[in-house]
């Protein structure tokens, strides 16, 4: 199972949301790119970079420090604002190994094939973020009439097989990952799931891992809050 460090940017910088909200907001690091030196010196070979102003169709640097990321020793998931195959195109030329979709493919499922062809299944990776078990899109803001089962399954058939599962509720917030969900999805669907959303101790990284169906984690808020070491969670993953 890879564990991927996030790195949300917004104007720059380094910062986590709670629930996606830009009113409540935590400032962590001026400097991206030593942030993400900082992940790849504890042995991560991923990272989950989010483009918080792309996903609120603001302008900003963020596409330069995917640039210099992608040309240190790790491979970037990056998402925010992908809205269109020309947006894609962009970011993957400018470095990203991986690119996540969530309101082209909520709003288009048939847009997923089309990636799928233009750029290959495993550079691409569809967002079924969810809220009171509904996939949300437009960074969280609008509400669409699938649940993450039902979409996921569809866009399989368009040729997805990695996915981002985030029960919104429960992102920056510490208060554990929903790890039921998120096998759920990956049982009923194929995809490859990565869980993501409020997972807090090592304990439910190990619970991830041991269920055999979860490809992957995002940690953000407790690696920068210090609740456990990129290394312990590597480990964890591991199942060490």
């Amino acid at each position: 199972m890879i564990i991927y460090p996030a790195i949300d940017l917004r104007a720059g910088k380094v910062v986590r949301l709670r629930e996606g909200d830009l009113n409540r907001q935590t400032l962590f690091s001026d400097d991206p790119v030593a942030t993400a030196q900082s992940w790849i010196d504890q042995g991560a070979t991923w990272i989950h970079m989010v483009n918080l102003d792309g996903a609120f169709d603001s302008e900003s640097e963020n596409l330069s420090i995917l640039e210099k990321v992608a040309k240190l020793d790790v491979s970037v998931q990056y998402t925010g604002g992908l809205r269109d195959m020309a947006a894609l195109k962009q970011a993957q030329d400018t470095g990203a190994s991986r690119m996540v979709i969530g309101t082209l493919a909520a709003r288009d499922p048939a847009s997923v094939a089309e990636a799928v062809a233009l750029f290959g299944a495993d550079a691409m990776c569809v967002a079924l973020d969810a809220k009171d078990g509904k996939v949300v899109t437009h960074g969280w803001t609008e509400s669409s009439a699938h649940t993450p089962i039902e979409l996921g399954a569809r866009l399989y058939g368009y040729g997805a097989r990695h996915a981002l599962y985030t029960d919104v509720r429960r992102d920056g917030g510490l208060s554990g990952v929903n790890i039921e969900d998120t096998v759920e999805l990956a049982r009923a669907t194929g995809l490859r799931v990565i869980a993501s959303g409020g997972l807090s101790q090592l304990s439910e990284i190990e619970q991830l891992a041991r269920s055999g169906d979860v490809a992957g984690a995002v940690i953000g808020m407790a690696l920068y809050q210090k609740r456990f070491t990129l290394t312990e969670a590597l480990s964890a993953a591991r199942g060490i």
